[in-house]
């Protein structure tokens, strides 16, 4: 199936109240005016692009390596050595391809097709927030010992998260990892539970620990700050409450002032979070520029390889990745899927990609929990991709209210976060589907803190409440088959193992 497809996020981002047509359409990229040089403005020469070397080994970096870099006329921005991964910026076409005949380097390739970015770029604008006006109905109506805003949020009993709650909040001794467009902590519902110790800018491939830098700017994607807010909104008598409100999450800021999430940045999230100490990574995004990213293509075979390191070392140092699925409704156990977004800083054309052999990165990588989206009536989500076998389990990430509505007092069928600046709104996508199982790991693991993340993983699959197809799977009920679902009820396409259970997290 072909949809159109934005650079980045996996969130539709929709204000509270908005109609249908807005309800499903996703928001213009946004992106910072005069940004500071900590939100990634590289300092090369504008014709430069960056580039990964992965060595053989698959650590260390050799040093006739870093002399035939040199060579090439590349410039070494960092190198990763406990995985064998070293970030070039070098503006010869042909550097990859000279790169690639060095021996000991097994594979190397271009990030992106646009050179590097100015830091300043056109403000696109932002999304609406939930108004004055229904923020006060809503404490109005909130029952005793919920937060003002909590019954807004029926996601939160989706997945049993408000039992929970009478259990355990989760451990503060857990911190889940955002890693997305950066994560504003002066949030009154974010700053109680964040981890400044484990948050860090990464947009330039090498880690920026300067105050705030892994706070998104001005203009930028509230997007990061959503997510965190889903995961670990404390339950503090103000705004939301997050499905584990007692955990502690970090913004490790990977998208560039433009909305791009390129593969230095990616791997740079991985291995800071590897090294300090994060449980949980959170990983709403797709790597730029690919959508899918081709093995028989030597550029993209390298980003591939780069990124597996990364999350396979994350994984080694004892975090549990939980990735979003994606939002086209694309089954990617297909056998051909058409891809006409990629290369999204390029020139997009439509191409035919075995899923199987392109892959989308970090989601379908080994290891990572791929994750869809369920709407207010327990469904999958319109826009939710799908696959047996590719999906590893269900969360909700809201859908059209119209689609799915929920029941009352909310009033929306998206799902309710915080944004920048101490707001609140919505937004729907397997980007708000995948923190409900990152939070959900975190309870798991505060329940069980010595469980390496084979087992927690684990824990989570036995856990989920088994959710048999939805056969016809026809959401908008105009007679036409939508999306086929295979597989039986504790292992198919749609829910996978099925519905993440916070409840069981926290007694089992």
């Amino acid at each position: 199936m072909t949809a159109s497809h934005p650079r980045h996020r996996r969130a539709l981002v929709v204000p509270a109240g908005m109609a249908l047509a807005t309800a499903l359409a996703f928001l213009p990229n946004t992106a910072a005016t005069a940004a500071p040089a900590h939100q990634g403005a590289a300092s090369a020469d504008a014709a430069s692009l960056s580039y990964v070397v992965n060595v053989q080994g698959g650590h260390g970096a050799p040093a006739h390596v870093k002399k035939a870099i040199a060579k090439a006329g590349g410039t070494i921005v960092t190198s990763y050595e406990k995985i064998g991964v070293i970030v070039v910026h070098a503006s010869d076409a042909d550097f990859a391809k000279t790169i690639r005949k060095v021996p000991g380097v097994q594979s190397a390739g271009a990030t992106r097709n646009a050179p590097l970015p100015s830091a300043a770029t056109t403000d696109l604008g932002s999304p609406k927030v939930l108004s004055a006006a229904e923020v006060a109905e809503a404490a109005q109506e909130a029952a005793a010992g919920q937060d003002p805003l909590e019954n807004l949020q029926w996601d939160l009993p989706a997945i049993k998260a408000d039992k929970a709650h009478e259990k355990s909040l989760g451990s503060p001794e857990v911190t889940v990892a955002v890693i997305d467009t950066g994560v504003d902590d002066t949030h009154p519902d974010i700053a109680p539970n964040f981890d400044r110790a484990a948050s860090v800018n990464c947009v330039a491939g090498k880690p920026d620990t300067s105050e705030g830098a892994w706070r998104p700017g001005a203009a930028e994607s509230p997007h990061g700050t959503h997510v965190a807010g889903e995961i670990a909104a404390a339950k503090n008598g103000v705004g939301m409450t997050g499905v584990a409100p007692g955990v502690k999450v970090s913004g490790i800021k990977v998208s560039n002032p433009d909305g791009y999430f390129y593969t230095e940045a990616v791997v740079c999230g991985f291995m800071w979070a590897a090294e300090h100490g994060v449980d949980v990574t959170n990983n709403s995004y797709y790597t730029d520029p690919w959508y899918f990213n081709c093995k028989n293509d030597p550029d993209q075979k390298a980003l591939v390889e780069a990124v597996s390191r990364a999350t396979r070392y994350a994984e080694r140092r004892g975090a549990v990745n939980v990735a979003a699925a994606g939002n086209e409704n694309y089954d990617l156990a297909s056998d051909s899927i058409t891809d006409p977004s990629s290369p999204n800083d390029g020139t997009p054309s439509d191409r035919e990609i075995d899923p199987s052999k392109c892959l989308d990165i970090p989601t379908q990588l080994p290891g990572v929990v791929t994750v869809a989206s369920t709407g207010a009536k327990g469904l999958k989500s319109s826009f939710s991709n799908y696959g047996r076998g590719i999906i590893d389990i269900a969360a909700p990430g809201g859908d059209s209210t119209a689609l799915q509505t929920p029941a009352p007092p909310a009033t929306s069928g998206l799902i309710l976060g915080t944004l920048p600046g101490g707001r609140y709104g919505y937004m729907a996508g397997t980007s708000m589907a995948s923190p409900h199982v990152a939070g959900v790991a975190a309870l798991i693991k505060s329940k069980h803190p010595y469980a390496p993340p084979a087992l927690v993983k684990a824990l989570l699959y036995a856990q989920a409440d088994a959710t048999a197809c939805t056969d016809p799977y026809d959401i908008d009920n105009d007679g036409k088959v939508d999306a086929v679902c295979e597989g039986p009820k504790n292992r198919n396409g749609f829910y996978g193992w099925g519905m993440a259970d916070a409840l069981d997290a926290v007694t089992r």
